[in-house]
């Protein structure tokens, strides 16, 4: 028989300095966490650390403060792939939010379609009767850029539905993909609900049929362990800002074969 410590709640509350305020008059409840984490002093503590002692510019110079800001940017990198399991850093970009890299994903594949990124891009390849799929739960940011690329495109956008309860299942999403579906985007946790898709059936289901599949993992990434490589999904994406992190940070995990095959949707920043 296992027994539970009771939570420290007080403990808790102390690390977050957002927390230690009145709204009148009573403790702040915050309850938004699911849109944006507040931040424990930990974090806030590395970030006021590296703005004040190793601020610099990343893989731009060869002095100290640039080596060592280099060397902190590529060691978070490692650390974010060995948390989403990933075969190797090189299959983590780092971008501004998640919106940003399922961004990433679909003006790449637009690229691919234009005929940009050479005969390794041709995978990505859209045209008429192709589909896209994602499923009517969907946040926008998993919803629009995918309505952008099939209008890009010309391939079709399809919705598995939702029930009224907002759960849906692997039959529902069954009667949708096809073997004209080429991409299929779904939420690992609903934003909403709270409902866990069952990713590894959805993955055999769309790869059975040809497709990829894009993992909206926002809300899985703070509170379920996650393992890209061994649930099988193509591309995954989440933010920092909503797992206690910095805002303005996101990552694109995608397979290291996939990732060198997609053309480039946006230049490089200064």
């Amino acid at each position: 028989m296992t027994t539970s410590t009771p939570l420290d709640l007080s403990s808790l509350r102390s690390d977050f300095p957002g927390l230690q305020q009145e709204v009148n008059g009573f403790p702040l409840a915050y309850l938004d966490t699911g849109a944006t984490a507040q931040r424990p002093v930990v974090v806030l503590d590395a970030e006021r650390r590296f703005l004040e002692e190793t601020n610099a510019a990343v893989h731009r110079g060869a002095h100290t403060l640039a080596a060592l800001a280099t060397e902190a940017y590529e060691d978070a990198r490692e650390t974010v792939a060995r948390f989403v399991g990933a075969s190797s850093a090189d299959e983590v970009v780092w971008t501004s939010n998640a919106t940003d890299a399922l961004n990433l994903v679909a003006y790449g594949i637009g690229n691919a379609t234009l005929g940009r990124g050479g005969p390794a891009a041709e995978r990505f390849v859209l045209a008429p009767g192709d589909e896209i799929v994602v499923t009517e739960a969907e946040h926008h940011a998993n919803l629009v850029p995918w309505q952008e690329l099939a209008a890009r495109t010309g391939a079709t956008f399809r919705y598995v539905p939702v029930r009224d309860d907002g759960t849906w299942t692997i039959d529902d999403a069954a009667a949708v993909v096809s073997d004209r579906t080429k991409i299929f985007a779904f939420a690992h946790v609903s934003n909403v609900t709270g409902f866990v898709a069952p990713v590894e059936q959805l993955v055999e289901l769309a790869h059975d049929h040809g497709a990829l599949v894009v993992l909206d993992a926002c809300q899985s990434a703070p509170h379920r362990p996650l393992d890209f490589t061994a649930l099988g999904v193509d591309f995954a994406a989440f933010s920092a800002h909503k797992m206690l992190g910095p805002t303005g940070l996101g990552v694109l995990w995608g397979r290291r074969e996939l990732l060198d095959a997609l053309p480039p949707s946006a230049p490089a920043g200064r």
